[in-house]
C-alpha cells in the first residue's frame, strides 16, 4: 500500500475527519483474547471497582489503537505510520449495558517535517474527558 495523500496538498492546521468508536464489554474481550490482556479491570466490574475504578475500563492499547484509525484512514495506508506515542490521561469506562463507551477523535496536521512527513496531533475524549494526551503520530505521505 502507499499513501494516498500527498505532503504538497497538505498544510499545517489541515483537519483530519473526525470519527466515534464504540466499545462494549464485549470488544474488551475479544481484545483480550487477542493480545492476552486478561487483567480483571477489564472485564470484571467487582475486581474493577475493588481497586478503586469506577467500573470496567478499556485496554489503554485498545484505546490508542482506535484512536490511530483516524490517521490510518485518512492516509489510506497503516504502514505510513512512522512513529505514534500517547500519554493515557483517564480510562475509558465501559458500562454494562447496551450502549457501553464512545472513544471520540479528532486529529490534524501540527507540523511539516522532512522527507514527505508530516506531525498529526490528536485528540480522544470519552464521556467529556480527555482519554490521551500528547496523541501524536508521524505519517509520511505522497
Amino acid at each position: 500500500m502507499t499513501a494516498k495523500i500527498s505532503y504538497s496538498d497538505v498544510e499545517v492546521g489541515t483537519e483530519l475527519p473526525a470519527q466515534t468508536f464504540p466499545v462494549t464489554r464485549a470488544n474488551l474481550v475479544q481484545y483480550a483474547g487477542a493480545s492476552g490482556d486478561f487483567n480483571p479491570i477489564h472485564w470484571n466490574e467487582k475486581f474493577a471497582k475493588e481497586v478503586g475504578l469506577p467500573d470496567v475500563i478499556a485496554h489503554g492499547m485498545f484505546t490508542m489503537a482506535e484512536a490511530i484509525r483516524v490517521v490510518t484512514d485518512w492516509v489510506g495506508d497503516p504502514g505510513a505510520v512512522v512513529e505514534y506515542g500517547v500519554r493515557f490521561t483517564k480510562p475509558v469506562v465501559v458500562p454494562n449495558d447496551d450502549e457501553g463507551a464512545v472513544i471520540e477523535v479528532a486529529g490534524k496536521v501540527a507540523a511539516k517535517l522532512d522527507d514527505n512527513t508530516v506531525r498529526v496531533d490528536l485528540t480522544a475524549t470519552s464521556a467529556g474527558q480527555k482519554v490521551l494526551g500528547m496523541s501524536r503520530a508521524v505519517v509520511r505521505l505522497a
